[in-house]
């Protein structure tokens, strides 16, 4: 159905050269979206977009490098057409108690997680406002919702990217652009995998408390950020879409 393509749309998708935003810029190209990945790692993001096709291109860019971000949306606009779409997937994790979390390390995840896409997102819009039109996306996680243990600087990140969509969306909705989240659950990635590999009493438990009764794949993200980025999701904004497979409702 054409109210869900993509078509002549771009998409600039941070940290998509692997997991859950590499299967988000392969959804986004499937309904028919150009995508340009994002990552510190040239050769990754090569591999992934050799896997991609002629549909995506890359550019290398460390978020956390603020004062390089203005640079890089110049230059992935004037090589690749305004930018429509903009999908925040870049980030980091630790697993900690919190008593022994550093400042340092509080403040990495931080510095990626929540500034990073602060400042990003403002460059963006502010081209987005100007031409009266924008989707931007955020991947948010259920450790915003939850009160998971050993993750606190993450969770503590995750949730200020939900407040930062609620106040965005009030800010830019006006001028049609349009800010929204979605917040994965158990997501079978390589990630949760070395997450869950240490710790097979977390994995049980995660696993437990879904109603579906299995982990999400990569690609479920990646369609909920379709949905939110076409035209179906026109009269969408500032809401975060769980992505769980029921475990926030699970008992």
């Amino acid at each position: 159905m054409s109210v869900f393509s993509l078509e002549n749309q771009l998409a600039l998708i941070t940290g998509g050269g692997a997991g859950i935003g590499l299967e988000i810029a392969r959804c986004l190209i499937r309904a028919g979206a150009r995508v340009v990945i994002t990552g510190r790692t040239e050769s990754r993001l090569q591999q992934a977009v050799a896997e991609l096709g002629e549909n995506a291109g890359y550019a290398v860019n460390d978020v956390t490098r603020l004062d390089t971000l203005e640079g890089l949306i110049s230059e992935v606009e004037s090589l690749h057409g305004p930018i429509d779409i903009l999908v925040n997937n870049a980030g980091i994790n630790q697993k900690k108690p919190a008593l022994e979390v550093s400042d340092e390390e509080f403040t990495r995840i931080i510095d990626t997680n929540l500034t990073a896409v602060f400042s990003l997102t403002r460059v963006v819009a502010k081209r987005m406002v100007e031409r009266q039109r924008g989707s931007i996306i955020m991947i948010s996680s259920m450790a915003a919702y939850y009160g998971i243990d050993r993750v606190v600087a993450y969770a503590a990140s995750k949730s200020g990217v939900e407040g930062m969509v609620r106040v965005l969306a009030s800010d830019l909705s006006g001028f049609n652009v349009r800010v929204n989240a979605v917040a994965p659950g158990f997501i079978e990635t390589n990630m949760m995998k070395t997450a869950f590999g240490s710790d097979p009493d977390r994995m049980s438990r995660a696993l437990s408390r879904t109603p579906m009764g299995t982990f999400g794949k990569p690609e479920d993200v990646g369609w909920s950020v379709v949905f939110l980025a076409s035209q179906a999701a026109a009269y969408i904004t500032g809401v975060s879409l769980r992505v769980d497979g029921g475990n926030a409702i699970g008992f």
